[in-house]
């Protein structure tokens, strides 16, 4: 088969499209035939590497992927080949104390496909069959491929570990990420008040087609105290921050008491410095998560296939153009998301 892989760290240019050995699917596993697969800041960060991750080189990064079951291995009983379905990019054992408890995506030997094992930019992927979810007729498979990871942790970040409910305010510090645009639909679709800080006027006007109710510039305002302002000095009741060091004494600040942030990345950076006076004097809760477990994959997946819910994708890439595709995430020259085509 063919796959976008690379064997040493460094920017796009270490993307190779070659060849690669097709896997076989082993008992209570699913060969999937990849139709869509779509990037993520996760794949760029493993391409970039940090100080202690290992790889099994060559590596296939990609944790999103859509496609037709190719053959089952042996024991699998929920599909059969030509069956059309979307992959949960969130590994596990499925028998440790916290898989046990429905806790997937915490699993002590988890991790996330394309990070802990090779992933998606590829023609065909093997997988257990407890990380495909059967994909409807209607739905593509570039929604779908787009949606997976995205949905799925916004979701968990919002839902399951935010408590996020509805009449709540909701202050979302990005417009244009994958995340982000999954956050802003969520939190709208439960019924809250969607404060959105962007940067430019075309990424906000899409931020308001998802669903932002009031949208701040952050090129030409300081957004910290328009959030003052707009609250009437009261502050939201949860602000999603992906962003980390370069945001997060803002977005402290920004919550109301009692409040909550909520992170599952740090584009700006992995290491940063807040007052921490503003944590315990506002009664603040920093909320961090990653992925999802199996039954929020299955609840913002169906919202995903009956419309309530959309990716929006920026554009699309022949699975040979991996490098292309990853120089314009690298440029941030995007609202969505970018999805590779095999």
């Amino acid at each position: 088969m063919k796959a976008a892989l690379f064997s040493r760290h460094g920017g796009p240019e270490v993307l190779q499209y070659s060849n690669f050995p097709t896997p076989e699917p082993k008992p209570g596993e699913v060969l999937i035939r990849l139709k869509a697969a779509a990037l993520n800041r996760l794949d760029e960060w493993v391409r970039v590497g940090w100080p202690g991750i290992k790889l099994d080189y060559p590596h296939i990064p990609g944790a999103d992927g859509a496609g037709v079951v190719e053959a089952v291995g042996a024991g699998v009983t929920r599909f059969v080949a030509g069956d059309r379905a979307v992959i949960d990019g969130t590994l596990s054992d499925g028998v440790c104390e916290f898989c046990q408890r429905g806790e997937d995506n915490v699993c002590v030997k988890g991790g996330v496909l394309g990070e802990n094992a090779r992933g998606t930019y590829a023609e065909y992927i093997a997988l257990p069959e407890r990380n495909l979810l059967r994909l409807p007729d209607g739905v593509s498979f570039e929604m779908a491929a787009a949606a997976s990871l995205v949905f799925l942790t916004a979701w968990h970040s919002l839902i399951t570990r935010g408590g996020l409910k509805a009449d709540e305010t909701v202050l979302i510090v990005g417009a244009g990420g994958g995340v982000n645009t999954a956050a802003i639909q969520i939190a709208k679709h439960i019924g809250c008040a969607v404060f959105v800080v962007g940067s430019g006027e075309g990424k906000l006007a899409r931020a308001k087609e998802l669903g932002a109710d009031v949208l701040i510039d952050r090129s030409n305002e300081d957004w910290g105290k328009k959030i003052f302002q707009l609250t009437e000095k009261r502050g939201v009741d949860a602000v999603v921050d992906n962003v980390g060091g370069a945001t997060m004494m803002t977005s402290l600040r920004a919550a109301r008491r009692g409040g909550r942030v909520l992170t599952v990345g740090n584009t700006s950076g992995p290491k940063f410095e807040f007052d921490n006076r503003y944590m315990f004097g506002k009664h603040i809760s920093l909320i961090g998560s990653t992925m999802g477990n199996r039954a929020d994959f299955e609840t913002v997946m169906a919202l995903v296939f009956a419309g309530k819910l959309h990716a929006p994708i920026d554009s699309t890439f022949p699975l040979s153009e991996a490098r292309a595709a990853h120089e314009k995430m690298g440029r941030g020259e995007f609202f969505g998301k970018i999805v590779l085509i095999p």
